[in-house]
């Protein structure tokens, strides 16, 4: 077997088993850090807008910054791997990973809180998709390599959950800068045990920096033109030039994809109508998921007065539900086709995004919550594998990785457009009925002024409960992109789909 061959070292020997160990642990571990960084920050968002005075429309950007960053460059982070070598890739991306957690939790002002999560997002971007090739060339084909890729599949479940109990346990134990300072010793154990992973070999080509600079750039304008129209009026000065940017720079992205001879997104992956149309739903899918943890985590926490760590062991029936049904749906693809799988799943997924619109300051956790809870994860459950499938089903094998990858960055980046648009729906409604609500309800809290906490209460639930709403039609967009252009049939297991990242 030549050097730079999977399952071989940099020598040509197989490794066999002696790092094999170190060398999941260092994969699986990276993993679980980029993961759990979303669920993670979630939970401490309220204690991050007290301490650091962030506005409502602002509060979704230390969301939204680093979904953006990292869905905005995981194409070109892989590309760049195979260019320079994935393991130099892996290395660099986990090293600025936890040079930003470190930014993030010494943070004094919101500003660099957000340049912070930017930054960890190009390091997540660079980290993921060349930790998962790096099981290609660490692992023997076989029994060890499909091990690691399931231990690798599992850690976006698992890290989901982590991050929700460890934001809450952090937060309420030390400090909600915790939330960052503890993937410093984790990206530094990382870090030390990379010389177990077996570098690949590098492939010619060039790589697409412009396309990489329109294409996230063009989407930072739109989703900065969502968030301050909403706060500042859709006609102020900076909010059309937003747009106009966004248009200019997304336009100029299509067009590089277009005449790039290696371009970051191969415009042929969208000639397949089932594969665009798994992009579509996914889009639809992140942007309502994305919404559902951040609001109900506010709700949970603003209105309902749950500790960060209440409020963390409150999403563990999403996480159940949702993995029951992702186990349910893996085994039906074979038998049912894609849209009988995942259009229902929507529908439900839809259901229960409405059972939260009717909340009320004073819902219970267990009459309210909690079944709506599992029920939007059951429907999520069982349209996350029809459409990992059906983005990898039909594709040439060497643009396998590229695809499944698109999906992950759909994810990402309709979350982060999802949020924008969601976040700026509930403000709105939420000062209609009271300006500046959560100011309102803050001074209230600090003042002991109940009639007015009560009444902020009130304006924030109802601001909720429209991006609810909002997120219920989400999923009915997702719903109608699958019924008009999802029509494969059933499908046999498909190798080499990359796992969806379900938090």
């Amino acid at each position: 077997m030549p050097p730079g061959q999977p399952g071989t070292d940099a020598s040509g020997a197989s490794p066999g088993g002696r790092h094999l160990g170190l060398a999941l642990f260092v994969i699986a571990t990276a993993q679980l850090m980029v993961i759990l960084d979303a669920t993670i920050t979630n939970i401490a968002l309220p204690a991050i807008q007290t301490d650091l005075g962030v506005s409502n429309a602002n509060l979704a950007w230390i969301v939204n910054s680093y979904a953006l960053a990292f869905g905005g460059l995981m194409l070109l982070g892989g590309k760049a791997g195979d260019l320079f070598g994935r393991r130099r890739l892996f290395q660099a991306g986990i090293a600025v990973f936890t040079l930003a957690s470190l930014l993030g939790g010494l943070a004094p002002n919101e500003s660099m809180l957000i340049g912070a999560r930017i930054l960890q997002g190009i390091g997540a971007a660079l980290a993921a998709p060349n930790a998962l090739a790096l099981i290609t060339t660490t692992f023997p084909a076989g029994k060890s390599r499909n091990t690691a890729m399931g231990v690798y599949a599992a850690m976006g479940g698992v890290g989901a959950t982590v991050g929700l109990l460890m934001g809450g346990t952090l937060t309420d134990a030390l400090d909600w800068r915790w939330v960052f300072f503890v993937n410093i010793p984790i990206g530094l154990a990382v870090l030390a045990g990379t010389k177990s992973l077996v570098e690949a070999e590098r492939h010619p080509g060039r790589l697409d920096v412009p396309g990489a600079i329109t294409g996230t750039g063009g989407l930072i304008a739109l989703v900065y033109g969502i968030t301050r129209g909403g706060e500042h009026g859709w006609t102020n000065g900076p909010t059309p030039a937003s747009f106009a940017t966004a248009a200019v720079l997304l336009a100029a992205f299509l067009v590089i994809q277009a005449r790039a001879a290696d371009p970051m997104m191969p415009l042929r992956l969208f000639k397949d109508r089932n594969r665009s149309g798994s992009y579509g739903t996914m889009l639809f899918i992140g942007a309502g998921l994305f919404a559902m943890f951040y609001f109900l985590t506010l709700y949970m926490q603003l209105i309902l007065g749950y500790s960060a760590i209440r409020t963390g062991f409150a999403f563990l029936p999403f996480t159940i539900g949702m993995g029951t049904a992702a186990g349910m749906s893996s085994k039906l693809v074979t038998r049912l086709s894609p849209r009988l799988i995942a259009g229902p799943g929507l529908l439900v997924g839809a259901g229960g995004m409405l059972w939260f619109a009717a909340l009320e300051p004073d819902s219970s956790y267990a009459g309210h919550l909690l079944p709506a809870m599992f029920v939007t994860a059951v429907g999520l459950g069982l349209s996350f594998v029809p459409m990992t499938l059906g983005a990898v089903s039909g594709v040439d094998h060497q643009d396998t990785g590229m695809a499944s990858a698109l999906l992950n960055t759909a994810q990402q980046i309709g979350g982060a457009l999802g949020l924008a648009v969601l976040s700026t729906i509930s403000t709105s409604a939420a000062n209609d009925k009271l300006p500046d609500a959560a100011s309102t309800l803050f001074r209230g809290q600090a003042t002991q002024d109940l009639p007015l906490v009560a009444k902020a209460g009130e304006a924030l639930t109802h601001g909720y409960t429209m991006a609810f709403i909002a997120s219920g039609a989400m999923f009915l967009g997702g719903l109608v992109v699958t019924f008009l252009a999802v029509n494969a049939g059933k499908q046999e297991h498909t190798e080499g789909a990359t796992p969806v990242h379900m938090g």
